[in-house]
């Protein structure tokens, strides 16, 4: 077997986990077919992205151990970061469909928020596991040279349906 093929597998693996855990399905009455394509499509682009992935227990776990990481959000300030975020979570906004280029003003935005640590933890995350902002982010930061960098999928809606805090900003 090719280790591309091993990885894919390997990687649907984790998706289904993130599944089981209720993280990818935002809702309970999806069917089993839309979480199939939910996991699948997840899978693939934690392939093409070269990240890794946390969920919301472990991610939660992360901030209440006060572990030296940077959260970042990737949506709209004024549509959703403004309203609520993961507390202490800085915000940069990207776009849904996967950005094969980025300007250099925008790289120097996104490499001043990120910081001159390239290994320090630097977690993604956006509304939720269908919208790929997280995933554009995440893989940027990996072809800017960071080497820590974890997606968390489920986004603001895992972490609300958690029960977990969140923040609003003025």
């Amino acid at each position: 077997m090719s280790r591309k093929f091993i990885a894919l597998v390997l990687t649907a693996g984790l998706a289904v986990l993130f599944l089981a855990e209720g993280v990818i399905a935002q809702k309970a009455d999806y069917p089993e077919k839309v979480k199939e394509i939910i996991a699948i499509n997840f899978a693939r682009e934690m392939m093409d992205g070269g990240y890794k992935a946390v969920n919301a227990v472990d991610l939660k776990k992360w901030t209440d151990a006060k572990k030296d990481m940077l959260i970042v959000d990737t949506m709209p300030f004024d549509a959703s970061y403004k309203k609520r975020h993961i507390p202490g979570a800085v915000q940069i906004e990207f776009p849904i469909p996967e950005m094969k280029e980025m300007d250099d003003s925008k790289k120097a935005e996104f490499v001043k928020i990120l910081g001159p640590n390239k290994d320090r933890l630097i977690v993604f995350y956006c509304g939720f596991t269908e919208c790929t902002r997280s995933h554009n982010a995440a893989m940027w930061a990996l072809k800017l040279g960071y080497t820590n960098v974890y997606r968390f999928p489920g986004g603001i809606e895992a972490w609300s349906q958690a029960s977990f805090p969140v923040e609003a900003s003025k």
